[in-house]
């Protein structure tokens, strides 16, 4: 299996390289970063605006194949460049990286355990109320913008507040004010997490769940399921060990994948709650005309989809004994 994993992070790697590099030719040739200083007051000399886009690789007075070899050596030495004002595009990650790894990983996960759970429950009990309510909520929920149910969410939660004179939920940003301690530290940051980690939760878990349950409803009709109950195995048994199991072969699939992408699809959520993760770092370098900080982005998103996608390799691996045999 490891020679498998192998060859897979192997041809990974060279995807990731490739659209890094197209990544980089078509910001490098359709952004301009020189319209940041265009509307600056006083205006600033034209000499001045072109040796600072020299110096951070981003002039448009160089060939393109030059400023992408340059680029391709700093970033092979660790340093992604900086932002046409001067800001390091590392530090920017490292700080946003963080900010979206606390807010995404807890809803995702979350939302994958609750999405697995409730799919494969109401596929077993496909004619109850309760199956059909779940199925139906999901469908409501699949079918709603995030954007509204952030705002939905809010409006809950600040009618909640009102209500009851406490602050239960705050939302906006990823901290307060809660003093110097490092328990008030914590407890804030928590606080303000709840919220935005709910509705996450409620978005994944709706379309895993909706998934889930058909991918069950197939494994129940089986043919080896009917035989393993033939042969005398409890229905609980055949359900857990066989039904569920093959269930989550192509799930594993698509849960790995979804987990990578959230790091920069959860630019919706990032933006309503205040929080400056990568998504929300991703929108203002295309608005900024960042050409560096875009490809930072996109390179981030690839290697979480990498990451995703090897992830993906192993749980099947695991899962399906056929994997590995190859």
């Amino acid at each position: 299996m490891l020679r498998y994993l192998g060859n897979r992070l192997l041809g990974y790697l060279v995807l990731l390289y490739v659209a890094t590099s197209l990544t980089y030719l078509l910001a490098a040739s359709q952004l301009n970063p020189r319209s940041q200083f265009e509307l600056r007051q006083p205006p600033i000399p034209g000499q001045v605006v072109s040796a600072q886009l020299l110096k951070y690789n981003l002039s448009d007075q160089v060939p393109l194949a030059q400023r992408y070899w340059t680029w391709l050596v700093s970033v092979l030495q660790g340093n992604w460049g900086y932002s046409p004002l001067g800001v390091s595009v590392n530090a920017q990650i490292g700080d946003r990286m963080w900010v979206s790894l606390r807010l995404v990983v807890i809803g995702t996960l979350a939302g994958l355990l609750v999405g697995v759970l409730a799919g494969a429950w109401a596929a077993t009990r496909q004619h109850r109320l309760g199956a059909r309510a779940i199925a139906a909520l999901s469908l409501v929920v699949v079918s709603t913008p995030v954007f509204v149910i952030a705002q939905v969410s809010q409006q809950a939660a600040t009618k909640i507040n009102d209500t009851t004179g406490l602050r239960i939920f705050e939302f906006v940003g990823e901290s307060g004010d809660a003093g110097s301690s490092g328990l008030a530290v914590l407890a804030d940051r928590l606080q303000h997490l709840v919220l935005p980690t709910l509705v996450l939760v409620v978005v994944g878990a709706a379309s895993i769940a909706l998934i889930q349950r058909n991918l069950m409803l197939d494994a129940l009709s089986a043919d080896y399921l009917r035989t393993a109950r033939a042969k005398g195995l409890p229905r609980r048994r055949a359900v857990l060990r066989h039904a569920l199991r093959t269930a989550l072969v192509p799930i594993s699939t698509y849960v790995a994948m979804s987990v990578a992408t959230m790091f920069v699809g959860s630019v919706f959520v990032e933006r309503l709650f205040a929080f400056d993760g990568i998504g929300q770092y991703g929108v203002d370098a295309i608005t900024t005309q960042d050409v560096n900080a875009v490809v930072a982005v996109t390179a981030f998103a690839g290697a979480c989809v990498l990451a995703g996608a090897l992830l993906s390799d192993i749980l099947v691996a695991i899962l399906d004994p056929r994997v590995r045999l190859k």
